[in-house]
Parts: C-alpha cells; structure tokens; sequence
C-alpha cells in the first residue's frame, strides 16, 4: 500500500491539471501558431513557465486504484500487478484467467 500523502499528492496534481488545461491549451496554441509574431511567442512561453508545474499533464503518475502502487501497473485494468493476478483469480476480472497449457 503507498503512503496515503503519495495518494493524495497524486490526486491534488490531477485536480490541477484539470483546473489549468484550458489556459495551458490557449497558450500552446498560440505557440504553434504559424501566424503569431515572435513577441506573442516570447510572451506565450513566459505565461505558460508561470503556471504551476504541476499543472503539466506529464507530472501525473499512474498509479493503482486498489493501493496506490506505482510501480507495475496495467493500463488497460488500472491496477497493480499484484492486485491484478488476485482478482484475476478470485474471477473478477471477466475474460481474464490464469494461462495453462
């Protein structure tokens, strides 16, 4: 189980990433843009390294749902690979069983 700070750090990151997405859009836009001049460019970058860090959708960690585990963690099941394997064997995974052959 991860400690619960690391949790809640994570899920506060997630909450700003969320808060700030429209802005960091509105501001990489204007980066992209062909037609801005060098200036809104400059003035761009300087607005976009003034918002919080972790208002980068990068920073966020996946973790899994059950424990909060960072390492080993699926995707596609958003779990730990540790809690994958027992619900896969308590059947609480549908389509998902233990391989044998």
């Amino acid at each position: 189980m991860a400690k619960k700070s690391m949790i809640a750090r994570e899920r506060k990151r997630e909450r700003t990433v969320q808060r700030f997405a429209a802005k960091r859009a509105e501001i990489k836009r204007v980066i992209a843009s062909s037609q801005s001049t060098d200036e809104e460019r400059q003035a761009a970058l300087l607005a976009l390294q003034k918002l919080p860090r972790n208002a980068s959708p990068s920073r966020i960690r996946n973790r899994c749902s059950i424990t909060g585990r960072p390492n080993g963690y699926y995707r596609k099941f958003g779990l730990g690979r540790n809690k994958l394997r027992e619900e896969t064997m308590h059947g609480n995974i549908p389509g998902l069983s233990k391989a044998s052959w």
